[in-house]
């Protein structure tokens, strides 16, 4: 940690000392277009935007080829911002904007995104539904389980999600329309920095460099369609149709001061094999982070309601690290590109206020979710809205957010 991590670090800029999110010991990076002007790189700070080209440090958009920098980019471009927003140097307003006036972007072009499924709890309660007896498969502690995603269908928050239609399983035989049984899920998503040239693994030691920064990621799940098509080779058409993800990369920079050892393991259970085992990694690897997800229904929002929390979990209910998925996902010589995304899963806690997507506060829909407003929910409707939210926290560091994650649901096509 450096003096951009000091507690005392004040801001010039009004309302950013205070601010849950994005205080000047955050400095988040992201792609955003002012009213009328045309995407460009910036730095979140309170609830505005730092234009980085008009404060004289140019970034290109999108950001993928300074992500491919590292960490030594990273930090000189944090160094700098921070001492042009700390209290005492001259203020420059005509540098900001509003974030409500702006448009923001994909922060970087994104090659390729990999979803991995390492959040134990959540796997043994989606188990549990499908195997009552036997949960999580042989190989789930032994290797990251992942799948690769679509790319193209990423998107900023904010972006509304369009109910998708397809084939679901019937009695009589499948039929074709919209799902029936929408659902969200909570993950952590990080992206790619420097890359691997083709059939050279990142060994786990060094995977960290390789994560330019992380975000919120709502992994949309047409569980009805899943359902019916994902065996024998996975998810396909119940997840391709939408992931949404926080417009800000929350930089490993940032998160320094919420580095925190991974949870044991229970014992009994197996060690990785050495490819994927690094003392420094157990020791900091992990992050101090919780999450939540909020529902909006438009009922809720018709009466001024506030938004129903479903879920308060915790970062530290990960299975495998983010150095421990780089690693696995690189071990086969596979070549991961700056800009890449990597999902963890949903990061569910062990029990139900904890459960990080309706298929399992549910119980696969048999036990609907009450909400103040009268409705009941076992699935999405249309007009329902999904926020995410994080907050990194530690004794004696002030804490950071990730900005909000949205998602609205919108009528499938006829």
């Amino acid at each position: 940690m450096d003096q951009t991590h000091d507690p005392s670090l004040r801001s010039w800029v009004e309302g950013a000392d205070s601010h849950a999110d994005f205080p000047i010991q955050n400095l988040p990076l992201g792609v955003f277009s002012p009213r009328g002007g045309s995407p460009r790189a910036g730095v979140a700070i309170g609830e505005l935007v730092l234009d980085l080209g008009a404060a004289g440090l140019e970034v290109p958009v999108p950001l993928n080829d300074f992500l491919a920098q590292g960490a030594a980019a990273r930090r000189e471009l944090r160094a700098r911002v921070s001492a042009l927003l700390a209290s005492g140097a001259t203020p420059r307003p005509e540098w900001l904007h509003r974030q409500a006036d702006c448009r923001m972007h994909l922060p970087a072009r994104i090659g390729d995104y990999t979803d991995f499924y390492v959040g134990i709890h959540h796997a043994v309660a989606a188990g549990r539904l499908f195997r009552p007896d036997n949960p999580l498969l042989p190989n789930y502690k032994h290797i990251p389980v992942g799948y690769h995603g679509r790319a193209s269908s990423v998107v900023p928050s904010g972006t509304a999600i369009r109910r998708p239609n397809g084939q679901r399983a019937r009695p009589e035989g499948p039929s074709f329309g919209p799902a029936e049984r929408l659902d969200f899920e909570l993950e952590l998503g990080f992206w790619v920095g420097p890359g691997n040239e083709m059939g050279e693994p990142i060994p786990v030691a060094h995977a960290s460099e390789h994560i330019a920064g992380y975000c919120l990621l709502n992994d949309w799940s047409a569980r009805d369609i899943q359902g019916w098509e994902y065996q024998p080779l996975g998810p396909f058409l119940g997840k391709s149709f939408g992931t949404t993800i926080s417009p800000w990369i929350i930089t490993p920079e940032a998160l320094e001061p919420f580095r925190t050892p991974q949870d044991p393991r229970e014992p009994g259970d197996p060690k990785p094999l050495p490819y994927l085992w690094d003392e420094a990694d157990q020791r900091g690897g992990a992050l101090s982070l919780e999450l939540e997800a909020f529902l909006i229904t438009p009922s809720l929002r018709e009466k001024g309601m506030a938004p129903h929390r479903i879920t308060l979990s915790h970062a530290r209910h990960l299975y495998w690290t983010p150095a421990q998925m780089v690693a696995h996902h690189s071990s086969n010589g596979c070549n991961l590109q700056p800009g890449d995304l990597i999902g963890t899963g949903t990061v569910s806690g062990p029990d139900r206020s904890g459960y990080a997507s309706l298929m399992e506060v549910t119980s696969g829909g048999r036990e609907p979710l009450a909400l103040a407003s009268g409705e009941t929910r076992t699935f999405l409707q249309d007009g329902d809205e999904i926020v995410l939210a994080a907050r990194a926290r530690r004794e004696g560091a002030v804490p950071i957010g990730f900005g909000p994650c949205v998602g609205r649901v919108t009528p499938a096509l006829a």
